[in-house]
């Protein structure tokens, strides 16, 4: 029976599939008279030897021409079955480039924008989408791949039944190892992290991180769920394991709760591991290099399973390993390990050795990243202004250009980001920055959508905004002296003392806004209630309560600017209009001086009482410095009655002026 079915291989039966019952039939019949038939006349030679001479002369000769018949039929039908074969490994060849061409489409394309995508939303950047369909595409892939690697295997299995002279073996032999290197490759690569543990992770604080097997349904590992182990790596670990080198068996740390079984659910098809408990019980650093401080230095959560598919044809031990990580120990550590995660994030290459980073990226590439920070820190479609970023330019290269393109091709190195202290500050541009983003998150998010807060405006412009503007005007920009700190900006008193988080948690910026009488007009003309009136506290009611006691009211107030009875007009009064003018018999004395030869002003010009009163009320701002206050109060005045003098001294200056007269005088104090 065995040399009847290896009559069948010859004749080209097991090549060809799907034959109806009428072309079988045909196939038997014909196999019976070309090669049975013929065949089992060639072995009655053997029986020859027993008949007479006579006789077995008058038979041999036939039968040894039907012989030589089956014989060169032979050598043609293993001739063509060779070409089939050869065929046959021809077309898997060329299906297995494809696969290859489709898997490198999937892996090394789509799977990494989706991994950059993940890595940018540790930023702040748009989620980076689901995984459903890259997880159908790499099943379809799979599939695709094991059917082939089957086939490929059955032809090795035929080839060794009937061993034909050539190549064939050692090609199908090199065809079988390429396809299980590309099953091997889409499968080890297809076990990626779903869910990234937090990038900034403080020790004894429980975190969570999820792993998917993409394929891990489409190839049955669910019938034997693999487990999967959780570890904390150095970075020096991480460069051993990307190139495959041994590492220390040794952790980098210890991690609590670090195993869990993948599971598989029916509805979605999916194969994961949820690890929802896991905490960094300890640490071990590594020495650090130069300058390089513990909120600098990366780790990695290392995750890895064994599993095999196929009855155990094949087994696998996949890892993979999360974005980097900082591990502080201490809250006030997180501002520094969140500049090093977002400098890793925003300017990480695709391919990389774990986890270098450029030293230095041009000031484009920092906007861009700061912009997508902020924006997803406040949830808000209001991101960073060309002014806002021209502001921040002005603070990372301390210059005073308000021209943007003037900064486009600047670098900017990790050294100035966050490691050197700001010019005449104690902390980094990235501190600053951040100190910023917790203030807006926390308390003013809704005042920003608004467009309430300028925020990005130093000191100088916001006077020189305020300057052509009513009294009452106010602006809110960012302190540049305090980290999260906000200011109030006011025509005559210009800044208040800035606001922090401690301060809004007591009273917020609306109701604050809404206890200063003087303050009118938000910048540039809007009506203070218009925009804040929404957000105020409403008043408290002054019924009793049960136990007898009345809740008090906190209220801010600027002493100096205190007004029991505001103007009606609604604008702002100055020192001058709230000072109370020296008692008649208070001892003052002033030295006139005669006009001089030129008139200084025109007496039969016209004035316009805005600009001289402006000059009025710069005057009074500069007797307000503490020098000149000293010098008022050692002339004997008290520090209650010093408003009232500089308010006098300087209506009396434009008094003199507004009269045309030009008179100058010296207060004697």
């Amino acid at each position: 029976m065995k040399d009847v079915r290896i009559l069948f291989v010859l004749s080209g039966f097991p090549l060809r599939f799907g034959m109806s019952g009428e072309k079988l039939k045909q196939r038997l019949v014909n196999c019976f008279l070309k090669v049975i038939y013929p065949t089992l006349a060639v072995a009655n030679l053997s029986s020859l030897s027993s008949l007479p001479a006579a006789e077995r002369s008058q038979r041999e000769t036939p039968l040894q021409s039907k012989r030589a018949t089956v014989e060169a039929w032979l050598t043609r039908e293993a001739s063509t079955l060779q070409k089939y074969r050869l065929d046959l490994a021809e077309q898997h060849q060329k299906t297995l480039a494809l696969l290859r061409k489709q898997q490198t489409l999937i892996l090394d394309e789509e799977l990494i924008q989706w991994k950059r995508r993940q890595q940018l939303a540790g930023n702040g950047g748009q989620h980076e989408g689901g995984l459903d369909i890259l997880q159908s595409w790499c099943e379809k892939l799979a599939d695709l791949i094991w059917q082939n690697r089957q086939q490929i295997r059955r032809c090795e299995h035929l080839t060794q039944q009937l061993p034909l002279p050539g190549p064939m073996e050692e090609l199908l032999r090199k065809l079988n190892a390429d396809i299980t290197d590309v099953i091997s490759a889409l499968v080890t690569s297809t076990f990626i992290i779903e869910k990234q543990p937090p990038q900034v992770l403080k020790t004894q604080t429980k975190f969570a991180a999820t792993v998917r097997l993409l394929v891990g349904g489409k190839l049955n590992v669910h019938m034997s769920p693999p487990q999967v182990k959780a570890a904390i790596v150095s970075e020096q670990q991480a460069k051993a394991l990307v190139k495959n080198e041994s590492t220390n068996s040794e952790s980098s740390g210890e991690i609590l709760n670090n195993n869990c079984v993948m599971e598989y659910h029916q509805a979605t098809g999916t194969l994961s591991a949820h690890f929802r408990n896991m905490s960094l019980k300890r640490i071990k650093r590594s020495d650090r290099r130069g300058a390089e401080s513990v909120t600098e230095e990366k780790f990695t959560i290392l995750f890895e399973s064994q599993f095999s598919v196929g009855g155990n044809e094949l087994g696998f031990h996949v890892k993979t390993m999360s974005l980097p990580v900082v591990v502080i120990v201490h809250g006030s550590q997180d501002n520094n390990a969140t500049a090093t995660v977002l400098w890793d994030n925003a300017f990480a290459e695709p391919g990389r050795v774990p986890f270098v980073v450029p030293d230095k990226v041009k000031w484009p590439q920092i906007c861009e990243a700061l912009d997508m920070k902020y924006k997803a820190e406040m949830h808000t479609t209001r991101g960073l202004t060309e002014e806002n970023l021209v502001f921040l330019a002005q603070k990372a290269f301390t210059s005073s250009s308000n021209n943007p393109e003037d900064y486009h091709n600047m670098t900017v190195s990790w050294a100035q980001f966050n490691r050197e202290n700001l010019p005449g500050r104690s902390f980094t541009f990235w501190q600053w920055f951040d100190g910023v983003v917790e203030l807006m998150k926390k308390h003013l998010k809704p005042h920003w959508n608004d467009g309430a807060i300028l925020g990005f405006v130093n000191k100088q412009q916001a006077q020189d905004m305020l300057m052509s503007k009513p009294n009452g005007t106010f602006l809110l920009r960012f302190s540049d002296s305090e980290i999260g700190g906000i200011t109030i900006a006011w025509r005559l008193v210009w800044n208040l003392l800035p606001y922090t988080t401690k301060d809004f948690s007591i009273r917020s910026l609306a109701d604050r806004i809404s206890d200063l009488n003087h303050l009118v007009y938000l910048y540039p003309d809007r009506p203070k209630d218009e925009v804040f009136a929404k957000y105020y506290t409403p008043p408290l009611c002054m019924s009793k309560a049960v136990d007898g006691y009345v809740k008090p009211e906190i209220k801010q107030v600027v002493p100096e600017f205190t007004s029991p009875n505001p103007e009606p007009s609604g604008v702002a009064s100055t020192f001058m209009d709230q000072g109370v003018l020296p008692p008649a018999g208070h001892s003052s004395s002033f030295t006139i001086y005669h006009p001089v030869g030129d008139n200084i002003l025109d007496t039969d010009a016209e004035f316009e009482l805005d600009y001289p009163m402006d000059v009025a009320r710069h005057v009074e701002e500069l007797l307000r410095r503490p020098a000149l206050r000293d010098g008022c109060l050692s002339g004997g005045h008290s520090d209650k009655q010093l408003p009232a003098l500089l308010g006098f001294r300087v209506l009396l200056s434009a008094t003199f002026i507004l009269r045309g007269q030009p008179t100058f005088f010296r207060r004697s104090l």
